[in-house]
């Protein structure tokens, strides 16, 4: 495993204007450091967290897509974010992970937010993936799958996790201690990327990305402004503290059921 060097942009977002938010987002790219291998962006950042799925969606062949590959071979880095797809007559609210080299993996959000009604909107992914880059293995989330650790429990399949959100300024806490809670019990590093300010639906929202280490050590966070996380997952420190203190060995053996 090499060093692995990621940029976390939090800033707000225009709502339902994908143009606008490309072009803000493609300025942010210029201030991202030269070392960087990854760029991650917020849970649909290209509309902001919308209902409105049938009027903003996009197919995997649009624009959006087509930018983030333009992009990511433009800058020689990995993006990353979430963003509104149509797919066989489905809606969904889609992880896009694009290197540099074009192969995109997908990871479909499994738990929608259904105080938001999102669960009548989008429909629920099946599965969760794992991308790799520099030897780690990255296992990425969307927003409210946060509080669903069973989902995600690590069996020794992935080193980090990733996930990007919209996640209101009321419940600021909660994600901070759920985002800490994913890195401890899974022995891994854990980054959240957030937005700021007031959607068009009048949510308000407080940032707070973070990067957490495997102890659940704070490495990074931004307060209520935009701006970007730069920060290192650190392969010794991972694979010391597994070493030490290997609580996955005494991890109970289940098996999800729909």
């Amino acid at each position: 495993m090499q060093p692995l060097n990621l940029s976390l942009i939090q800033s707000a977002t225009h709502w339902h204007d994908p143009a606008s938010n490309r072009a803000m987002f493609e300025d942010c790219f210029a201030r991202v450091p030269n070392d960087a291998d990854l760029i991650v962006l917020p849970e649909m950042f290209s509309t902001g967290f919308t209902m409105a799925s049938s009027d903003v969606a996009e197919p995997m062949s649009g624009p959006t897509v087509a930018w983030l590959g333009e992009q990511a071979r433009a800058l020689g880095r990995v993006l990353c974010g979430s963003l509104v797809i149509e797919h066989g007559g489905e809606y969904f609210n889609r992880f896009v992970w694009v290197p540099p080299d074009g192969e995109m993996r997908c990871y479909d959000k499994r738990h929608r937010f259904r105080m938001a009604g999102e669960h009548e909107h989008y429909s629920a992914g099946g599965t969760h993936i794992v991308v790799e880059l520099n030897g780690w293995r990255i296992c990425p989330m969307v927003c409210y799958d946060l509080r669903f650790p069973v989902w995600f429990r690590n069996r020794g399949d992935y080193d980090a996790l990733l996930c990007v959100a919209n996640w209101p300024a009321a419940r600021r806490e909660v994600w901070n201690t759920l985002l800490r809670a994913r890195a401890i019990e899974n022995q891994v590093y854990a980054a959240g990327v957030n937005i700021v300010g007031v959607d068009g639906a009048g949510v308000s929202y407080s940032g707070g990305s973070a990067v957490y280490a495997p102890d659940g050590e704070v490495l990074a966070e931004l307060p209520d402004e935009a701006g970007i996380i730069n920060c290192a997952f650190d392969a010794d420190r991972l694979q010391s503290l597994r070493e030490i203190f290997p609580v996955g060995d005494d991890a109970d053996q289940f098996e999800l059921v729909e």
